[in-house]
């Protein structure tokens, strides 16, 4: 069993508040925007675990790598499926048995493009996908979260809200932005229009996001204006472990 904080409810919401004054009211083009403590009020845990998540191009791999700039330990989930998926790893033959050869390269790895284009253009497949990787990615995920010793560790995790892994995690911190933005860009790094839109719409509403994630950046203005945003969340989780720290 992992060792706790030992915190009351009343003293996890004084250190949230308290770290939350560096960013202003959710409003405005890149605010660091808090809805209050997590659902999780029970003891924290000895590494502060945050959970980061957002729609497609809505700039969180971006922000992953200012969290790491600002001095937080970082894992992408999707550099993780990645390495898992490669020739012979756990997930690669999962994928393999679920779905046959047919969606295997020339040098017998995966052929991730092909498999895209057949979950996306049929979501039951891409329920089949998840069933066969995500054991082994959340597996992977936990192993080394285990590992970290923080202080504040971030974890990029595409479908938080989705697969409701808040569990894992102490806070979430949704990057967003509007629908038109995010499809421009997505665009501009050379996926269609029409694949855009699709899987866009296969993800939770960025609406509902909103009101599930603890804190959203939003991410409309300059790549400055983000970076900006983040560096005061990070500082703020560092307080509130500074706080805690302060109160053993």
């Amino acid at each position: 069993m992992r060792k706790r904080w030992r915190r009351s409810t009343a003293s996890w919401t004084r250190s949230w508040r308290r770290a939350s004054n560096p960013s202003p009211p959710r409003s405005g083009t890149c605010s660091g925007a808090t809805t209050g403590p997590s659902a999780r009020t029970r003891d924290m845990p000895r590494v502060f675990k945050v959970a980061l998540t957002g729609g497609l191009a809505s700039g969180k791999s971006e922000a992953l790598r200012c969290f790491a700039s600002c001095g937080a330990w970082t894992l992408s989930l999707d550099d993780v499926a990645h390495a898992l998926a490669r020739k012979g790893a756990p997930a690669y033959r999962s994928v393999v048995r679920a779905f046959g050869k047919d969606v295997l390269g020339p040098g017998g790895e995966l052929d991730r493009r092909t498999i895209a284009e057949r979950v996306f253009s049929e979501p039951a497949l891409l329920g089949k996908l998840e069933k066969a990787t995500h054991p082994h990615i959340l597996r992977e995920m936990r192993r080394r979260l285990s590992a970290c010793r923080g202080p504040v560790a971030v974890v990029d995790v595409p479908l938080l809200f989705e697969k409701n892994l808040q569990k894992d995690f102490d806070a979430s911190v949704l990057v967003a932005a509007p629908a038109a933005l995010r499809l421009k860009r997505a665009v501009r790094r050379g996926m269609s229009r029409a694949d855009a839109w699709r899987r866009m719409n296969a993800q939770l509403p960025q609406s509902r996001k909103e009101k599930l994630a603890d804190v959203v950046l939003k991410n409309a203005g300059s790549l400055d204006d983000l970076r900006r945003a983040v560096r005061e969340r990070y500082a703020a989780f560092r307080l509130i472990v500074s706080t805690h720290q302060g109160d053993r």
